[in-house]
């Protein structure tokens, strides 16, 4: 392990990050001045301070607090939409992969016409079917990121099937379940996980496009997406430390997970580290 961050240093970098922003997360009842939710009109629209470091929104909300408890949603939403995405996607892909035939045949078709729709359009229409709720926005989220493990996780299986292991393993007798969960998942991980780790950041980026059109999470609660969408029009007047403060939240974290998955790619990819 140490071998690996010492040849990949940005592994170390993007999770210090990540850590940061979960530990900011998790402690925010412990991290933030002010109530979120808190309205005093007497403190609306002040400029940072020391006393209001991102300075207040026109309710007089401290936006640094907003910013802190809004972490929890953003990130929540990555973390629960990518596991729904894995989830269905890597059963999905594996049995396909193995079984083949008429279950390969309809599975990837069904895949192709999920794969038709631009994402954003696709998960838009599913909150807006659903309601405009964080929950239904994980959900959504979460359909959209299936196409991408199911085909990832496919093409894995696909090229280790044959594979003189996999052959050892049905003549001694081992049922699929076992061949899939013991031989074919575990050696299918790399690229799994370097795709989770991207893929958090794209369902945190769709989160907040979700949140900015009022499909996500619903006001008062604090959601960086929805934040910005809230203190846009005050931007003509050069009240621009209401959204500066959640944009770059969401500039932060979409950052460091695309880093780390960057890093993780070249890290666990055998054809990057001979080339490197």
């Amino acid at each position: 392990m140490i071998e690996v961050l010492r040849r990949n240093p940005r592994i170390l970098v993007g999770g210090v990050i990540i850590a940061l922003l979960l530990f900011v997360a998790i402690a925010a009842p412990l991290v933030a001045p002010y109530d979120p939710k808190l309205v005093d009109v007497t403190t609306a629209l002040l400029p940072p301070s020391p006393e209001h470091p991102l300075g207040t929104d026109d309710l007089g909300r401290d936006v640094l607090s907003r910013v802190i408890w809004g972490s929890r949603i953003s990130l929540s939403v990555g973390l629960i939409a990518v596991g729904i995405g894995f989830l269905v996607g890597v059963s999905l892909g594996l049995l396909a992969g193995y079984v083949g035939g008429l279950l390969d045949l309809v599975a990837m078709r069904a895949i192709d016409t999920l794969l038709a729709f631009p994402a954003l359009l696709l998960a838009i229409s599913i909150t807006a079917a659903l309601g405009p709720q964080i929950q239904n926005a994980m959900i959504a989220i979460g359909i959209v990121a299936v196409p991408a493990y199911t085909r990832l996780t496919r093409a894995q299986v696909l090229s280790l099937r044959e594979r003189e292991f996999v052959l050892a393993a049905r003549t001694i007798g081992a049922t699929p379940l076992r061949v899939l969960l013991r031989h074919l998942f575990p050696n299918a991980t790399n690229a799994l996980v370097v795709q989770a780790t991207l893929g958090i950041a794209t369902a945190i980026l769709a989160e907040a496009a979700l949140s900015f059109l009022g499909l996500g999470a619903q006001p008062p609660e604090p959601s960086w997406g929805q934040d910005i969408n809230y203190n846009a029009r005050y931007l003509s007047n050069l009240k621009w430390w209401m959204s500066v403060g959640p944009g770059t939240a969401i500039f932060l974290a979409v950052f460091a997970f695309n880093f780390l998955g960057d890093a993780l790619r070249d890290a666990l990819d055998p054809r990057l580290r001979r080339s490197g």
